[in-house]
């Protein structure tokens, strides 16, 4: 009967074996869509570093804070900024009961789908039309027009909802960083309250963790109900310079880790990768014209110059799309 006591001491050996090498691959597989190469690693390596205990780079889990851009690093950019087409889409519905609209920039040019004329109206054009399609109206009231809105919403190339337009290596990225006890905030340009209704759905990030750009607002009772009213006035503008600033004021801590992809999340690398111990900054290179769309220096949404020039020199890893991911969207 020896023999079987052997067999069975092997087979638990052979099973724990498995066991460990099935765990390590798995902790070696957490970023499956990314090729392997240098960004991979640098990720990987300071993710370990600043969750080994007894090492001198580790962070505290109340300290560990990642902070992403959303539009161009979550998710898809092109043609547009989502929350554009959302606010076209809005003026087109709304047209009807405004026919004063036909003649009237900027709704002539939303209207006439004339891109050309609208970006002609200047930032002047694109407030009054936020004023318009994101104001007049309850928090709730919003929220609502914006959840049915992005439930339904394709790209008007792919055909895919939006919220399939989002990047397989990212959502790795977000799930590996929540593994390791980060807490994960979106910090983007766009406005808090569009984005809100979805990001967790989507990203797996709450709604307390989105820091975006935001209206005026007030409070009132209204027939014996408190409502918060959104004003047709921009109150805060969560971008370039705007970001480090609406972090602390968001979040009241500076990052160890930030992501992005445009010279819209410089001032956010920068501040992030500039404190005290170790840190890491990222900046996704759109260089792929075959599987996404190809553009930096000269692109009107998600410009990327200066950040692509002066990252690497501030330590930054620069991501090619192209060589550095197996995969852009998901199920592709």
């Amino acid at each position: 009967m020896w023999f079987k006591s052997v067999f069975h001491v092997l087979g638990v050996c052979l099973v724990t074996a498995c066991m460990s090498v099935t765990g390590a691959m798995a902790q070696s597989d957490q970023l499956p869509s990314w090729n392997d190469g240098a960004p991979k690693q640098a990720i990987v390596d300071f993710v370990t570093a600043v969750t080994t205990e007894g090492g001198p780079d580790y962070v505290a889990p109340t300290d560990r804070i990642a902070t992403f851009d959303n539009d161009g690093t979550l998710w898809s950019e092109q043609p547009m900024y989502v929350q554009l087409a959302f606010a076209l889409d809005r003026i087109k519905q709304m047209a009807p009961d405004h026919p004063e609209w036909k003649d009237k920039e900027p709704y002539k040019s939303v209207l006439a789908g004339d891109l050309k004329g609208l970006a002609a109206t200047g930032e002047k054009g694109v407030v009054e039309l936020v004023a318009v399609t994101h104001a007049g109206m309850t928090s709730d009231e919003f929220t609502k027009i914006a959840t049915d809105w992005i439930a339904t919403a394709k790209h008007p190339k792919t055909g895919r909802l939006y919220t399939d337009m989002v990047y397989q290596p990212m959502l790795e990225l977000v799930d590996y960083l929540h593994s390791n006890d980060f807490r994960v905030f979106i910090v983007s340009g766009v406005g808090i309250e569009f984005m809100r209704p979805w990001t967790e759905k989507v990203y797996g990030i709450p709604t307390e963790r989105v820091v975006g750009s935001s209206i005026k607002t007030e409070y009132k009772v209204v027939d014996g109900k408190p409502v918060i009213n959104r004003l047709p006035a921009v109150d805060f503008v969560n971008d370039k310079e705007g970001k480090p600033v609406g972090i602390l004021g968001h979040i009241g801590k500076r990052p160890i880790a930030a992501f992005g992809n445009s010279d819209g999340d410089f001032q956010m690398l920068q501040w992030a990768t500039s404190g005290d111990g170790k840190r890491f900054g990222l900046i996704v290179h759109h260089d792929d014209g075959d599987r996404e769309v190809a553009y930096d220096r000269k692109s009107v949404f998600g410009k990327l110059d200066k950040a692509l020039d002066e990252g690497p020199g501030l330590g930054w890893t620069i991501v090619s799309m192209k060589n550095d991911w197996k995969q852009v969207y998901p199920g592709q």
